[in-house]
């Protein structure tokens, strides 16, 4: 699994309305990608970049089936809302490569314990 997570800030001025109306046509099609795990956005609650938002494929040939399909469009349109835009792809880690969580059983034998 990878993940693809997008960071920007609003553009001085943008079109509120505009760009919450483009972001549910947006989130609307992401969801239907075949391969896609999840999507999450978030807001920074202490300044810049603004936004992120975390895409988690199956694969890199999900994400780049999308990113090359139907994202090629809907960034004509998202780059008219905003500035500072920032990509990063993620892939898991050789030496944790799936989440821990507190009281999971099935960490206890991975961490040694």
């Amino acid at each position: 699994m990878i993940e693809v997570t997008n960071t920007y800030d609003l553009q001085t001025g943008v079109d509120l309305q505009a760009y919450g109306d483009w972001a549910k046509r947006a989130a609307a099609a992401i969801v239907r990608q075949p391969g896609l795990v999840e999507l999450r956005a978030n807001r920074n609650m202490l300044g810049t970049p603004q936004i992120r938002t975390t895409t988690c494929w199956q694969s890199a040939s999900d994400w780049a089936k999308f990113a090359d399909g139907p994202w090629h469009e809907l960034e004509q349109e998202f780059r008219t809302f905003v500035t500072n835009f920032k990509v990063e792809m993620w892939g898991p880690s050789p030496v944790l490569p799936v989440p821990l969580r507190p009281d999971d059983d099935n960490q206890a034998g991975f961490l040694g314990m």
